[in-house]
């Protein structure tokens, strides 16, 4: 995911924020003054956002104090103004405790925020990195553009105010939420890495006029869904605006492409994640150590094998483990200037494409563009979100922010940097729940209702979900490799090899099993439902130009009921 979220607690995790975050996570000198500390570190100032600022009495884009960041973050949910506000009822008359309950939203809070990260997709911050400064003003202005969206439709459709006993009553804010969004240029390796911190304020008012809270687990939740609108929104304003194309790149084996730039050598994107790779070396050594753990007695304390839930713990605790220390601070310019002359030198890319990046990005969308056309079928998109989510969920029940986050990463996919019209994520949602899942609800609670939270399955079974995992052997010895199957006996060492160097087994990835089941799904509805069998092949067509040439499977010639040409449709806007 590119979107990142984290709990703002009043306090010391406050503390850390005006210590650090706000001044682009470096150590900020005591005593000294937010505006000139951040001149120091050369980010820019803070900038207040959201709709929510009409009742406080701000406008968006004002620069953020630390007075107002003490007093909305750090004082248990204050107004931004409080100081002013209790100086005004002071004067009017009113006593210190009827001035101090004027400048309060609502009863005070220990979770007075959350802290979402924004980042674009590494060869977006690779082209801003090494452009000229028009390049680096378009990708910028796309980056907070895709910022403003994700944080309106967390407005509208996510963020919720719970009141009444046990929180039985859920209301949207009306008049919006608030937030302080905060720059960095750099990464903790000393690589380019643009990103926002957006500290969102819990704070949201009623439509009786009370301060309410707004509900963090429902934040927690479409946090997927966030990212995926992030991705989609921020690359088809860099591709539109730049003249460029997206494709898929397989990162991991076995998991899902990302959509990057296409254009961008890839070895670029290998020198910007130096800390990826320290991480990938300390997982190793998590994982071997918890596949060969014992008790007192010898038997193994966990699985001789490593999930996915199980690596994604350990490779929190990896990246934990060797945080470093981000370096000095430097004005944007030089540190554009250092990052150029370091990939020059260390990522085996010659000067010349450095340099001409963008034409070469150019050069390739135009490859791209001239092959693949805009085509996109709401009814075969639903098709493919809801089998893909179905599996993704071991074949149980989802949610339908589930649906919205796997609709537009196909968008992304199938669009390739184009813009979208606006709802086309939700009519695809709609025709996959609609005619491919059964609403399972048995609701207990008031929550249970509501359309977000009801539970959906898909109407067909999957023959290619794996079979339950048979219970564990005893642990490998230091002479034998763990099992490949949990229900295999250990194998033997090969001579002269160490246990470090063992390949640890792992459960095969969720995604590679979803490609498969999809597929199958595809395939029967496509020869059992005339309605769709019109034109799956125009959009089977479109997908496999719309990939990699090294990635492209080999064509394969359809049936003699489609053999007609057809020409791309345009993207329909109903199901």
């Amino acid at each position: 995911m590119t979107v990142d979220i984290r709990v703002i607690r009043a306090g010391q995790m406050y503390r850390y924020y005006l210590r650090e975050t706000v001044v682009g996570d470096g150590r900020r000198p005591a005593r000294t003054p937010l505006r000139d500390a951040q001149e120091q570190a050369g980010v820019p100032a803070g900038r207040w956002m959201g709709r929510g600022l009409a009742v406080l009495g701000l406008a968006p884009g004002e620069e953020v104090t630390e007075a107002q960041l003490r007093n909305l973050f750090g004082e248990r949910g204050r107004h931004p103004d409080a100081g002013r506000i209790e100086a005004d009822r002071l004067a009017a008359g009113d006593s210190p405790k009827q001035a101090f309950k004027a400048s309060a939203l609502g009863r005070r809070v220990t979770v007075t925020g959350v802290d979402f990260v924004f980042r674009p997709q590494p060869t977006i911050y690779l082209l801003w990195a090494f452009g000229d400064e028009e390049t680096r003003r378009v990708i910028e202005a796309a980056h907070e553009y895709a910022i403003e969206r994700v944080l309106e439709w967390i407005e509208d459709e996510v963020a919720v105010i719970r009141y009444g006993k046990d929180g039985i009553y859920r209301v949207r804010p009306p008049g919006g939420l608030v937030a302080a969004r905060f720059r960095h240029y750099e990464a903790r390796s000393g690589r380019p890495l643009l990103h926002d911190h957006l500290l969102l304020s819990v704070k949201g008012q009623r439509l009786d006029g009370r301060w309410g809270s707004v509900h963090t687990t429902a934040l927690y939740e479409n946090t997927v869904a966030a990212s995926a609108l992030y991705n989609e929104l921020v690359a088809a304003e860099v591709c539109e605006a730049l003249g460029l194309a997206t494709e898929p790149r397989t990162v991991t084996p076995g998991r899902r492409p990302v959509m990057e730039i296409a254009g961008v050598p890839h070895e670029l994107i290998r020198w910007t994640s130096r800390r990826s790779d320290q991480i990938t070396t300390c997982l190793t050594e998590l994982e071997h150590e918890y596949v060969t753990a014992v008790d007192d007695d010898g038997d193994p304390l966990f699985l001789p094998v490593v999930s996915e839930r199980v690596r994604a713990k350990l490779n929190q605790i990896a990246a934990r483990k060797i945080r470093p220390h981000k370096p000095p601070a430097r004005p944007l310019a030089q540190l554009r200037e250092r990052w150029k002359a370091s990939a020059i030198l260390t990522s085996g890319v010659t000067a010349d494409v450095i340099a001409s990046l963008l034409e070469h990005a150019r050069a390739a969308a135009a490859a791209i563009r001239a092959r693949v056309a805009a085509v996109l079928d709401v009814a075969l998109a639903a098709v493919d979100v809801a089998a893909t989510v179905f599996v993704m969920n071991d074949g149980g029940s989802f949610h339908r922010r589930h649906l919205l986050a796997e609709a537009r990463r196909h968008l992304a996919l199938v669009l390739r940097g184009r813009r979208r019209d606006p709802g086309l994520d939700d009519q695809i949602v709609a025709a996959a729940i609609s005619t491919h899942c059964l609403d399972i609800t048995e609701p207990k609670t008031i929550r249970g209702l509501e359309a977000g939270y009801r539970l959906c399955t898909a109407r067909w079974a999957l023959s290619d979900i794996p079979a339950r995992r048979r219970p564990p052997g005893p642990a490998p010895g230091p002479d034998r490799h763990p099992p490949a199957d949990p229900g295999e006996p250990a194998a033997p060492r090969p001579p002269g090899q160490s246990a470090g160097e063992w390949e640890i087994p792992r459960v095969p990835l969720q995604y590679e099993r979803t490609v498969l089941a999809s597929m199958v799904v595809r395939e029967q509805l496509r020869t059992t439902a005339t309605a769709v069998r019109g034109r799956a092949y125009d959009v089977v067509a479109h997908q496999r130009a719309a990939m990699p040439e090294h990635c492209s499977p080999p064509s394969r010639r359809p049936p003699s009921t489609t053999t007609r040409s057809r020409r791309p449709r345009p993207a329909r806007r109903s199901t």
